[in-house]
């Protein structure tokens, strides 16, 4: 959005500079073509006035020499008519001297119509001035002409024909034209400067509360919004999310204090209860009065699981530790070591495969080896005698933003779970039908998801081929140093 709102200032304000510095170049243009028509005519009048008083050979030589003079000195080239058209004095070379050449003998341009000379030439002879030139460019042209006729009104006896280089208004129209567009990009980078300022204050809030909004969304309660900056009305919403922020923190936070007290305080009463029951028993008769005991037994020590389930996730959704580098391949191979005793017993062949070297995420402490026991647990609990858990972990890398991610994979070749019940495993106290006499309260993979997800990650499952099912925890890889 900033780079967006920078482009639409940036467009409004080298728009602003063109209809502003455009306008004051064409001024200048026509300002200093307007200049030269008024010095060069003020000589034309002068040699309009020697022609008309010219009356013998030597007013004609006076005429030519002056003609002459102004031609060398200027570059110019001069050329005197009478009413009939015929040259009466000439002066000047090159492409001036033919340009005024030209005019006095009535030669087309080059689309075939008259040139602006012979219409210079024209007007003159029926006793009017040139009143305006072709206005200047760096670019041209080249040569102007303009005409003074020789006397007024009736009297008109000629005219007097002046072909102008341009050469030194164009350099001034050139300098001029340069000046304009440096101060045209000078303002225009003071602009630019200043645009990127107003946008740095408008967005940095903006900035700042997305984020807060984004570590509010992936569960860290405490993320405010801090930024000072921005408009009143950015500040005043900065306000009310952080208000808002705390009263959720305050509210979840209650309810999760109360599901760990809650537990917590039954898991007393009920040891307590468990142990009596375990003394009961000697005193108690062979027959159905012992089942039943053994039931209410079993059915205490599973409810005794399921506090200490709920405690270890009300204690993970509301742990405050801060993420950590952690060696994902030595966690891995511990926890493999660990369980291979207890998988041998239970008659399932656990290995490690695939297992990389030097594998590193960014997580809570020990996030991987908690996770990892989770995922072991239930292998051994669901997965019959004979098949076989295997324990894999890689880098890999997310499609959308390249970025690197640790993956721990854990396969096993049992029954598997049906498609349509697979999104229900890591819902909390989750169970197949035909594993409801398993032994476990159905918080494990909950809790797994719920370190994933503070760790910045996320726990997949889905099923193998050509049977069971493929769990893969995936992790933040560290930045590089």
């Amino acid at each position: 959005m900033r780079r967006r709102l920078l482009a639409v200032l940036m467009v409004l304000m080298g728009a602003a500079a063109l209809l502003l510095c455009i306008p004051l170049a064409d001024a200048y243009a026509r300002g200093r073509t307007e200049h030269l028509l008024l010095q060069r005519r003020s000589e034309a009048v002068r040699f309009a006035d020697l022609a008309d008083r010219m009356r013998t050979a030597a007013d004609r030589a006076e005429l030519s020499a002056e003609i002459g003079r102004y031609a060398q000195l200027y570059g110019a080239g001069v050329v005197v008519v009478d009413s009939a058209g015929a040259t009466v004095a000439r002066a000047g070379t090159g492409p001036a001297a033919e340009a005024a050449t030209d005019a006095a003998t009535e030669a087309g341009s080059a689309a075939g119509g008259p040139s602006e000379g012979a219409e210079a030439r024209r007007r003159a002879l029926t006793g009017r001035s040139t009143d305006r030139l072709p206005t200047l460019r760096p670019w041209g042209p080249r040569t102007v002409v303009l005409a003074e006729p020789v006397g007024r009104d009736e009297r008109v006896s000629g005219a007097v024909l002046m072909a102008v280089p341009t050469e030194a208004a164009r350099r001034d129209v050139t300098v001029r034209w340069s000046l304009i567009a440096a101060g045209a990009f000078g303002a225009f980078a003071a602009a630019a400067l200043v645009a990127a300022g107003i946008t740095r204050w408008l967005m940095r809030p903006l900035l700042d509360l997305d984020r807060a909004v984004g570590r509010l969304t992936a569960g860290s309660l405490q993320a405010r919004a801090v930024s000072e900056t921005g408009p009143p009305e950015v500040r005043r919403l900065r306000q009310h999310f952080n208000t808002m922020a705390e009263a959720m923190a305050d509210s979840i936070g209650r309810q999760r204090d109360f599901v760990a007290d809650a537990s917590h305080q039954l898991r007393n009463p009920l040891a307590t209860l468990v142990l009596q029951l375990e003394n009961v028993e000697p005193h108690i008769a062979p027959g159905p009065g012992l089942a039943e005991h053994g039931r209410a037994l079993d059915e205490a020590e599973r409810l005794e699981e399921l506090l200490d389930g709920l405690l270890a996730l009300a204690r993970v959704e509301s742990g405050t530790a801060e993420l950590g580098d952690e060696d994902v391949s030595r966690a891995v191979r511990d926890r493999v070591t660990a369980w291979t005793p207890v998988f041998r017993a239970a008659g399932v062949e656990l290995v490690a495969t695939g297992l990389a070297e030097g594998l590193r995420a960014r997580a809570l402490p020990d996030a991987a080896g908690r996770i990892l026991d989770a995922l072991l647990d239930n292998a051994v609990k669901f997965v019959p005698r004979g098949s076989r858990v295997a324990v894999g972990a890689t880098y890999a890398t997310y499609a959308a933003d390249a970025s690197a991610v640790a993956v721990v994979r854990v396969a096993d070749d049992g029954p598997g779970v049906p498609e349509e019940q697979l999104p229900l495993l890591l819902r909390r106290f989750a169970r197949s039908p035909e594993h409801q006499n398993v032994p476990g309260s159905g918080l494990g993979l909950a809790i797994a998801d719920e370190i994933a997800r503070i760790s910045g990650g996320r726990l997949d499952i889905r099923g193998n081929e050509p049977h069971g099912l493929v769990v893969e925890l995936r992790l933040p890889s560290p930045p590089p140093e």
